[in-house]
């Protein structure tokens, strides 16, 4: 009698719904209880060193609240207004520059004026060497300013690589939760090694080219017994053309092995939930439940931190892109300005000048989309394995 007592009373523990309801209410399970898990400290610190430079241009970002907000569907921003912000941002670049394209305009009028005077001077010796004394100093301050812009982009390129590989492993580690496995193993080595290739390649490759493209160019326009424009171009249109192409097999590569990772993951997490139901009784319907719930809070925080992480390098690549399109804006409006006034030949080399900085505006665009795209296939990769599930 007392052992089959024993044995009821074992039983009806093991079949007592107190484990169950425990099981589902851990916190852990829950997104709010994975997000107050997840280390968020460098993303934290690096978001906070951004808002000094946003000057007011979108919101304060604080990372782990955007994502918690996310989460939560409690996000008010408006996108009137950071546009409007980013209308105000781009009008004080180019009010700030407004006193180079006054230096650039002065410089030229008086190039101008020693050049109508020239045949005052005997044999036009003194007059030719003041004209291009200050043709050389108005050369000087453009390519000054050109060269401040294009580590802009520098700069622009190296903040979005630190961000990826300080958000991608937190995105990597919630694939990971999902049961995505294979996909992490995989992207891993991958996605980090890519990143870094396409940040060296544009900062040590396409910007030097585009830089020398424009000095290339300034050098034709000095004088015309010299002409390189041929050469400034066909180095400008080589950085183009490597962009292109790290562009396209970057891109190529992480949909591929994304796809393939994907599949293999969800297809090993149908086949374990189905081993669970089938093989352990009494308690697999309960750790499949949980396994179920495990992937929906992750999946739910991994979308969070990917719009989170999308919204940090639209700003990241927005803000220098403006500073950018200011200055050659600058340009091209002094070479109009000058056109009347001066000189044809300085006129066409200010306007080469904005429109060699519009390439660079053009190589950090595209660094901006080539990491939106990293960020929405690795979320994408999570959103597909749950489907094949």
């Amino acid at each position: 009698m007392p052992r089959l007592i024993l044995i009821i009373m074992l039983i009806c523990l093991l079949l007592s719904p107190v484990s169950v309801q425990a099981a589902s209410e851990q916190p852990g399970l829950s997104p709010e209880g994975q997000l107050a898990q997840l280390e968020m400290n460098k993303l934290e610190e690096f978001v906070r060193n951004l808002n000094a430079d946003i000057e007011g241009a979108v919101p304060e970002l604080k990372f782990k609240e955007l994502v918690t907000q996310l989460v939560k569907g409690d996000l008010d921003w408006q996108v009137s207004d950071i546009f409007t912000g980013l209308l105000k941002y781009l009008f004080k670049e180019v009010v700030a520059n407004t006193s180079l394209l006054g230096k650039l305009v002065v410089l030229a009028v008086i190039c101008a004026l020693l050049q109508n005077l020239m045949g005052a001077f005997e044999k036009g010796t003194t007059g030719k060497l003041a004209y291009v004394v200050s043709y050389m100093a108005l050369i000087s301050l453009a390519v000054g300013t050109f060269t401040l812009a294009v580590n802009i982009g520098r700069e622009a390129v190296d903040n979005m690589v630190q961000f990826m590989q300080a958000l991608l492993p937190l995105l990597l580690t919630l694939l990971a939760a999902m049961g995505g496995v294979a996909s992490t193993t995989i992207f891993h080595p991958l996605i980090f090694g890519s990143i870094s290739a396409i940040g060296t390649v544009i900062k040590n490759i396409v910007f030097p080219l585009i830089f020398f493209s424009a000095i290339l160019g300034i050098l034709s326009y000095i004088t015309e017994k010299f002409q390189v424009s041929r050469l400034a171009d066909l180095m400008k249109t080589v950085g183009m053309t490597v962009m292109g192409l790290c562009s396209t097999i970057f891109l190529g590569l992480l949909a591929i092995k994304g796809v393939a990772g994907s599949v293999t993951d969800g297809v090993a997490i149908r086949t374990a939930k189905f081993a669970t139901d089938a093989f352990i009784p009494v308690v697999g319907g309960m750790f499949s439940d949980a396994l179920d719930a495990v992937i929906g809070s992750s999946l739910l925080i991994k979308n969070a931190v990917g719009i989170a992480g999308v919204v940090i390098i639209f700003i990241l690549t927005v803000l220098p892109m403006l500073k950018i399109f200011a200055v050659a804006f600058v340009y091209k409006l002094a070479g109009a300005l000058i056109q009347p006034v001066g000189d044809k030949q300085m006129a066409d080399c200010l306007t080469g000048l904005g429109n060699s900085l519009l390439a660079v505006f053009a190589a950090v665009a595209t660094v901006g989309l080539l990491f939106f795209f990293a960020i929405t296939i690795v979320v994408g990769m999570g959103d597909l394995m749950t489907m094949l599930r």
